[in-house]
């Protein structure tokens, strides 16, 4: 082999050389800078929907019923999600449709901005409850959030309607019939969309 050839031949294994080491060095660029496919990011995205995840217990105990308390407020859940029952007491929002019986009940999370107050009461039967939820569900004229039919074991007994409160935007207005009992939910948007849906009546 000649000094010209074997100076050739040099020079272009110089050039392998240097064009292997640019792919690796681009490579490793590629895995550990840029995009970093080689990173493990796996923690990081599984952490974050847990951090954004509703609770799902309440974390304040719920205030226990009074002795003589009714069939009805008996069977008002102690809590729903995180919301605590912190109240429960006679009213007479809806004496005009001559209900039976009728509370106002508070469920709390600890924090008073996120309340929702729920108006509950009882007919003697499914048309006089029927009667009231028809005219509350007329008289809301909010955003429709959400409507459908209530089913207890595959069976309709009533009705519900969800929507935005007109009076404060970051409200909204739960309203719902199972048979003889009407219910109203009122408080923040998120906390009262969790909260119906959850509700055990």
């Amino acid at each position: 082999m000649s000094k010209s050839e074997s100076s050739s031949s040099h020079g272009r294994l110089i050039a392998v050389v240097v064009a292997a080491a640019l792919v690796i060095v681009l490579a490793l660029l590629s895995a550990f800078i840029w995009p970093g496919w080689a990173l493990n990011k796996t923690s990081v995205s599984a952490a974050s929907p847990k951090s954004t995840e509703a609770p799902t217990t309440p974390s304040i105990k719920a205030k226990p019923l009074p002795g003589d308390a009714s069939q009805l407020l008996k069977a008002m859940p102690d809590s729903v999600l995180n919301f605590a029952r912190t109240e429960a007491v006679p009213s007479a929002s809806w004496t005009g449709a001559s209900p039976i019986e009728e509370y106002t009940l508070t469920y709390s999370t600890g924090n008073v901005a996120q309340d929702i107050r729920v108006i509950v009461a009882q007919w003697s039967g499914t048309d006089g409850a029927k009667g009231q939820y028809d005219a509350l569900a007329a008289a809301m004229t909010g955003q429709e959030l959400g409507t459908g039919s209530v089913k207890v074991s595959g069976n309709v007994t009533g009705s519900y309607s969800v929507k935005a409160d007109p009076a404060n935007a970051k409200n909204a207005v739960a309203l719902w019939q199972n048979d003889t009992v009407v219910f109203q939910a009122v408080g923040p948007k998120d906390s009262v969309e969790r909260f119906y849906q959850k509700f055990p009546l």
